[in-house]
């Protein structure tokens, strides 16, 4: 994939995953409320503002020219992954009680997001630590 291969690809996926954020958002705002109780709410809104977050950066992300095609790769991945396994599994786990079934089993997928997108950081760290 070319550079601006990969750089749209990110600025797509990143505007993608702001238009479900901002859905999602809406939907836990006047929805969510009627069919679950407050704690469930504010978890769900975490997911929501994590997603809008990393939607954000990987429009940064995907306009940065100091990075490598590589580099930003690993980042966006690890963002993408990350904001998936974080958010998608908060957003499962709020609405279970909703659906009648228990998705508890999935809590360990959580934390594994949340590693996912720690690395991220962590990868977005060292290589403006390299920037020469």
């Amino acid at each position: 994939m070319s550079k601006t291969g990969i750089n749209k690809t990110i600025l797509i996926t990143a505007a993608v995953m702001g238009l479900i954020a901002v859905l999602l958002g809406a939907f836990g705002a006047h929805g969510l409320k009627k069919i679950v109780d407050t704690e469930s709410v504010n978890s769900f809104t975490t997911g929501v503002r994590y997603q809008m977050y990393h939607a954000i950066v990987c429009l940064i992300l995907g306009n940065l020219s100091v990075l490598s095609e590589a580099v930003k790769k690993r980042i966006f991945y690890l963002f993408v992954g990350g904001t998936f396994l974080f958010s998608g599994s908060i957003y499962l786990l709020t609405i279970d009680e909703a659906l009648g079934i228990s998705l508890s089993s999935i809590g360990f997928i959580t934390p594994l997001g949340g590693l996912l997108l720690i690395l991220g950081w962590l990868f977005c760290i060292i290589s403006f630590v390299k920037i020469k």
